[in-house]
């Protein structure tokens, strides 16, 4: 069941709707190199940022650490800038294609995922 949509919510009522927000009213957004397909980060948006992601042409998250928002690359200057954003069929996750400049990571590399890979048996389909 979705939950209750904001009071003041920036967004377009159909949009609003649609979104499945966990109890701190937040959408996990995934996002992706509109070009490579290469999954970069995951961040997490209310319903303002993702308003402020789909007016403004540059990807805007909620920060749970510091409770505050924050444009990706103010700071940095490695800006993602918006060049589609999805809602999944259950309402509950975002697909933010961007065009990312520089580091998407905190940590200086490429993707968030770079050299983090889990070991895991590898299976294919059945035969």
């Amino acid at each position: 069941m979705p939950t209750p949509v904001p009071p003041q919510s920036p967004l377009t009522p159909v949009v609003s709707a649609a979104l499945k927000r966990d109890q701190d009213g937040l959408v996990c957004a995934v996002v992706q190199q509109h070009d490579t397909g290469q999954v970069l980060m995951v961040g997490w948006m209310d319903d303002e940022a993702l308003h402020r992601t789909l007016t403004t042409g540059r990807v805007t998250f909620w920060s749970r650490s510091r409770q505050e928002y924050w444009r990706k690359g103010d700071t940095s200057g490695h800006a993602q800038y918006v060049r589609g954003v999805a809602l999944d069929c259950d309402g509950d996750a975002l697909l933010v294609r961007v065009d990312q400049v520089g580091a998407a990571c905190h940590t200086g590399t490429r993707s968030c995922f770079d050299g983090r890979d889990l070991a895991a048996v590898v299976a294919g389909p059945a035969q």
